[in-house]
């Protein structure tokens, strides 16, 4: 993608922004460092005036912690701060003194590249003041100027996904899978910058976002780690596995690590769906890198290397795909859902299970194939029978052209389903 194209690409998250400051004193962007956090904040101070100030500045992160009260008050609105869990505790009680003596909506536009707020002492102190916004990564949505919601889309409408036919080759799907979606990795032209980027990427966020909230004796364990969730992605995670792997780190901390590298946005997982379905479904939950172009990295997948047939990451990196898609199309929803996944001892396995809060389910699964397959939709037919007229629907998403119907409510779509089929611009 050419540079200027991604610099221009417009983020659904500017729309969301703009409604949650005309409701909210405060507002939070939350999600990993360089997926667009700081561009957002700038676009919306252009817009709305007032003042942007970053705590990367060695000066501002100074006077910030000097006298957090005096950087709240003084300042015009409203207040744009990024990277506001570098301060902590401190800016978070001075914002919330502020606007508990103006209750005007959108004085304070926050970002962070840690979920700072999951500490229970700053949560309680923005508790109905602040209206919490993710951003990610871009997604193939806003890669593509798509402006349908997938998860609004088929929970709404799934009969709408029907007849569609897809122009994307299983290239375009390769390489998109294997590049990401971050902004800066988009505009790189060679694989040699492309890696120097991730390398640094991760050097930053461990040595210095991760070192700044927590304690890690042994931090050279945590690349590796890393690694192995990318090789492990869409298995579920066992601790006692991860520790072995890791040459005998105790199973407390692998958890402590896990828990370090999903406050920075890193880690995300799909958790167990909680039914009586069956007793014997697993409660573990499945663990995925947050970006599918960090995972192939880590794996040193590239596009032409997944394109040959039985390449052993090509599985788990599409699974990773779909499920970042998921999670981008899921902070924006109208219908708000949690994303799950299934699996029994029997050897049935949902891969996604996207359930909205009056309990109506959308399953999902990934197959790497082009073809359509035989007898890969068994698992979304014997969900269906079981949960009834919970499920919206079934679908099954491939690298093909056709979106094929297997019998009531069970779809065989492409992947490019996830973004209506759009092209690149």
């Amino acid at each position: 993608m050419a540079k200027n194209m991604v610099e221009v690409v417009p983020r659904t998250a500017e729309r969301q922004l703009a409604d949650y400051s005309a409701d909210f004193r405060v507002v939070v962007v939350n999600g990993p460092r360089q997926a667009g956090k700081t561009t957002l904040l700038r676009l919306h101070q252009r817009r709305s005036g007032g003042e942007f100030r970053s705590l990367d500045d060695p000066e501002m992160l100074r006077a910030a912690t000097a006298d957090p009260i005096a950087f709240a008050r003084d300042a015009p609105r409203p207040l744009h701060i990024d990277e506001v869990q570098r301060t902590g505790d401190p800016l978070v009680r001075a914002v919330k003194m502020a606007v508990d003596e103006d209750w005007a909506p959108g004085q304070f536009i926050l970002s962070g590249s840690t979920r700072f707020l999951t500490v229970p002492t700053l949560s309680e102190s923005l508790a109905g003041r602040a209206g919490l916004i993710e951003l990610w990564p871009l997604s193939m949505a806003e890669r593509t100027r798509s402006p349908a919601n997938f998860i609004d889309q088929v929970f709404s409408n799934h009969d709408s996904l029907r007849g569609a036919v897809s122009s994307w080759s299983r290239s375009q799907y390769l390489r998109a899978i294997c590049e990401g979606g971050y902004p800066e990795v988009l505009r790189m032209r060679t694989s040699g910058t492309r890696r120097g980027w991730f390398d640094s990427y991760l050097d930053t966020v461990i040595q210095r976002d991760m070192l700044e909230f927590a304690q890690i004796q042994q931090a050279h364990a945590v690349p590796k780690l890393l690694k192995l969730i990318a090789a492990r992605s869409g298995s579920t995670l066992v601790l006692a596995d991860l520790a072995r792997s890791l040459g005998g780190l105790s199973a407390d901390t692998v958890r402590s690590y896990l828990s370090y590298l999903e406050t920075v946005f890193l880690v995300s997982y799909a958790r167990a769906w909680s039914t009586n379905l069956t007793s014997k479904i697993s409660k573990t939950p499945k663990g995925y890198l947050t970006d599918s172009g960090l995972t192939a990295h880590l794996l040193r997948a590239t596009p032409d290397a997944v394109s040959r047939p039985g390449h052993p990451a090509l599985g788990g990196l599409m699974e990773t795909f779909v499920f970042n898609e998921l999670t981008k199309a899921a902070s924006s929803a109208e219908n708000p859902v949690g994303i799950y996944h299934l699996r029994d001892r029997d050897g049935r396995e949902i891969d996604f299970i996207l359930e909205s809060r009056d309990g109506r389910v959308v399953a999902i699964e990934v197959k790497s194939s082009v073809s359509p397959p035989g007898d890969g939709t068994r698992h979304l037919r014997w969900f269906r029978d079981h949960v009834g007229d919970r499920l919206i629907a079934g679908v099954m998403l491939y690298l093909g052209e056709h979106v094929l119907s297997h019998g009531d409510r069970i779809l065989v779509a492409p992947l490019s389903t996830l973004w209506s089929h759009a092209l690149m611009e």
